[in-house]
């Protein structure tokens, strides 16, 4: 009797490398690879996904070129990042780019604000008011790289508050790009000029009023002297 032999097919190259980056970043968000950590050795991890050398080694280079992993000369690979999204934008981020980051951000800040008018639940209202509280006390005490972060955090709560998550993920790729407009919009120090009231925001999402929410969005970055 002839043996049997498995005749399973073999995955095409470039599915085995697709599907060993995704096991890769798999481990790298779930947190088993901690960010700033040292993944494991190429042979190490040959045996523990059960693919060739190469295969890893193109999976690995991806995510290095992706900004999620650096490879180390003599040290091994590391993680940098645990959001692709987040390298290519800092990369293509620069002064004369900045006007391109405000269209982006109001094109995220105006319709997240819309959808937390509608969505808003009371845990994301003590959220909002508290990220303002620590805006304003940033801005009174005159620190300003505490009213930068501040700043962002209350845009994220505002984000996070339109119970979107594609557009959560999305804009916490524009984290570093969102602190750098705020930044070059309050210059060296903070001055009445440039101060935004961002309390008729807040208000505007606890009205559930999405019309209110997504003009008080708009308008401080239509011709942006705040953050």
């Amino acid at each position: 009797m002839t043996p049997s032999v498995d005749s399973s097919p073999v995955p095409p190259r470039g599915r085995r490398v697709s599907e060993t980056i995704e096991q890769l970043r798999a481990r790298i968000l779930g947190g088993e690879w901690p960010l700033g950590g040292r993944i494991p050795t190429e042979p190490q991890l040959v045996a523990a996904l059960g693919v060739g050398r190469n295969t890893v080694r193109e999976a690995v280079r991806a995510l290095a070129h992706a900004g999620v992993l650096e490879c180390r000369q003599g040290s091994g690979t590391y993680v940098v990042s645990t959001d692709e999204l987040a390298p290519v934008v800092a990369r293509r981020l620069s002064d004369h780019r900045m006007a391109e980051v405000i269209e982006v951000r109001r094109a995220f800040e105006v319709e997240a604000a819309r959808l937390a008018a509608l969505r808003r639940t009371p845990d994301d209202l003590a959220a909002l008011d508290a990220a303002l509280a620590e805006r304003e006390a940033a801005w009174h005490a005159d620190r300003l790289a505490e009213f930068v972060e501040a700043d962002a955090k209350l845009h994220v709560a505002v984000v996070a508050a339109a119970h979107n998550a594609m557009l959560a993920e999305l804009y916490a790729s524009f984290g570093t790009a969102l602190r750098a407009t705020v930044a070059q919009a309050m210059g060296d120090v903070l001055t009445p000029e440039r101060y935004v009231d961002h309390g008729r925001l807040v208000a505007a999402i606890r009205a559930g009023d999405p019309e209110w929410a997504a003009r008080e969005a708009g308008e401080f970055l239509e011709h942006p002297t705040g953050a």
